[in-house]
């Protein structure tokens, strides 16, 4: 059941996962470990009451920009990760429900055998119930990134936040840390201007949609497990990019 022993910053939120963060020590795929660990995370935060939406991308699995680099059509190889994303989300339904977690997976792709079809208000409905909701296959449509999805799937939900699990980094950085030695970690950053600075947080379009309906950015290192509780607790943790009222 969810507590309210301890005070929290947001009611609800959207958690953006890489595939890359379910992989673990191996070159690809999903680590078991790495899963579990990640979604007893999710119910640190599930514990304080908090309502949580999950998009999980496939970096993992399969990128539709590689396979477009590598001569494939654009669109099939999108229509390919979009996918992987399901075959990401799938275990982690699993893995939060040996927690004794509720949890939905909704399909932007109709895949009735193994997730429900996204439904706004079902999907809101089952978030009000404190099931954890993890919207796969993207937005639906080619050309659109994981980050596109979470940021549209965090708008039409009316999340507080979302929360950008990123790995091996705390957060925004000037430039690319493991190249730059001088990179500096931003502690916080508008929309407009992590968009003009071409900052590697969210691709330009996710960015745009966020700071259209004013959804903060919470950036942060998932290495870290416990960052999620953090923040929703209120700690500053890594980068907040939001845009001020």
């Amino acid at each position: 059941m969810p507590s309210d022993s301890k005070p929290v910053a947001f009611q609800r939120v959207l958690i953006k996962l890489s595939g890359e963060s379910l992989m673990g020590e191996q070159e690809y795929g999903t680590d078991p470990d790495r899963v579990a660990a990640v979604a007893a995370a999710i119910r640190g935060v599930h514990e304080l009451g908090v309502q949580v939406a999950i998009v999980v991308g496939a970096g993992n699995i399969y990128r539709g920009m590689a396979g477009a680099a590598a001569g494939m059509d654009r669109a099939t190889a999108d229509y390919m990760g979009m996918l992987a994303t399901v075959l990401n989300a799938l275990p982690l339904q699993d893995a939060l429900e040996k927690l004794g977690i509720q949890t939905r997976v909704q399909s932007a792709l109709d895949i009735t055998e193994v997730a429900e079809p996204y439904i706004r208000r079902r999907a809101e409905r089952h978030l009000e119930k404190h099931r954890v909701v993890i919207f796969a296959a993207g937005t639906g449509n080619p050309f659109f990134t994981t980050d596109t999805a979470a940021a549209l799937r965090a708008a039409e939900v009316h999340c507080d936040a979302i929360l950008m699990a990123k790995n091996g980094v705390e957060g925004v950085y000037t430039a690319d840390p493991r190249t730059d030695p001088d990179a500096r970690l931003i502690d916080e950053i508008t929309h407009m201007a992590a968009i003009e600075q071409r900052l590697r947080v969210m691709d330009s379009t996710a960015l745009t949609l966020c700071m259209e309906n004013r959804l903060p950015i919470h950036v942060f290192n998932m290495d870290d497990e416990r960052n999620i509780v953090r923040i929703v607790s209120g700690e500053r943790i890594g980068t907040l990019v939001r845009t001020p009222a």
